[in-house]
């Protein structure tokens, strides 16, 4: 069982962190614009306005948006910059790790990855925020585990990754529960290992996201796997950048830019339903359609707040977890947040997706 202080377990964490391979990645070489004679801007200069030049490159991580787009074709307007590539990475450790590499300028994430690379000393700032306020993640168990209610996560193996935003809901749903860090077993892997891990034997217990459960379940479920949905939302998904990005004016403009296209996606994917759960869950990640229907009745309206202090309160709660397990340092939740893209979000979408304070 892992001691919830120890500090052997925090520095082979952050180790792997530091050195993980990316698979897939594209590693590119160079500033993320191609407009190297631009100044740098403080970071508590007003920020530039207007559109980004026209060979102004960014490189993406952000499948989700890259889809709506695809689907929503003429019905929304796509970046005013150059998309380099859409980088296949999602998992806050790949992210990181894409981020060192120089081969990623701009990825959507929960609040974890952000704490997570501040903690091993990464320089990134966060630019944008969505609030979801219904829990997305459902715990699901290995075949012939009960799961009934949530004491019987007591001394069970639990999938964790502290660096992903699966480890933010374990730790939430202990607090919730009282039950204490060493009352379980932490089996730390990443996330996309958890649906093997529970299949071999390897944990008892992983939190899953749709539509992964859902296909556990079905294929498990005769075996006696069970779920039982969280009780506490992963409140924030953020949009954020390695600070080196914002060296540049050019690459600024275009980060606003993005800032606006993924805002944009998301409302239009919550107001064209139909379309949006075919696409997506039943073609893309192949569920049936009963089971899209489901998973959508689940889904938080988009949110964008106008102030972030609800966000960084968040995102303090979540630092705050982590370090009360031994997992980082003790880490003030402001500085992972860059306030003057604070209003770009709201200002992008219509009032009804606006969260005023």
């Amino acid at each position: 069982m892992i001691s919830s202080r120890s500090p052997l377990r925090r520095s082979t964490r952050r180790l792997a962190l530091m050195s993980g391979a990316v698979v897939g990645l594209t590693l590119l070489v160079g500033c993320a614009s191609a407009s190297s004679a631009s100044s740098e801007p403080s970071a508590s200069a007003p920020l530039p306005t207007g559109a980004p030049s026209a060979d102004t490159e960014l490189r993406v991580a952000g499948r989700t948006t890259q889809l709506q787009l695809e689907l929503a074709g003429d019905e929304l307007d796509g970046p005013a910059f150059g998309v380099a590539e859409w980088v296949n990475a999602a998992a806050g450790p790949d992210v990181i790790q894409a981020f060192r590499a120089g081969a990623l300028d701009i990825a959507s994430n929960a609040i974890i990855p952000p704490i997570q690379a501040h903690d091993i000393g990464f320089d990134a700032t966060i630019v944008s925020v969505l609030e979801r306020p219904l829990p997305g993640y459902v715990f699901a168990s290995a075949p012939g585990v009960d799961l009934s209610d949530w004491e019987d996560l007591r001394g069970k193996r639990i999938a964790f990754s502290q660096g992903q935003s699966q480890g933010d809901t374990v730790l939430r749903t202990l607090q919730e529960a009282g039950i204490e860090y060493d009352e379980v077993e932490f089996v730390e892997l990443p996330s996309t290992q958890f649906l093997t891990a529970l299949q071999g034997g390897q944990v008892d217990i992983a939190p899953l996201s749709e539509p992964a459960v859902t296909k556990y379940i079905d294929q498990f479920g005769t075996d006696g796997a069970e779920a039982l949905p969280a009780e506490v939302p992963d409140l924030l998904t953020v949009l954020w950048v390695p600070t080196t990005v914002l060296e540049d004016e050019e690459n600024v403009r275009a980060v606003r830019d993005y800032i606006r296209v993924w805002a944009q996606s998301q409302v239009w994917a919550w107001e064209h339903p139909d379309e949006w759960k075919q696409f997506y869950f039943v073609d893309t990640e192949g569920v049936t359609a009963e089971d899209a229907d489901r998973i959508w009745a689940l889904a938080s309206k988009p949110s964008f707040p106008t102030d972030w202090d609800t966000a960084v309160e968040w995102a303090q709660s979540s630092a705050d977890l982590l370090a009360d397990g031994g997992f980082i340092d003790e880490v003030d939740a402001e500085v992972l947040f860059d306030r003057r893209f604070e209003g770009d979000a709201a200002a992008a979408v219509s009032d009804e997706y606006v969260k005023g304070e």
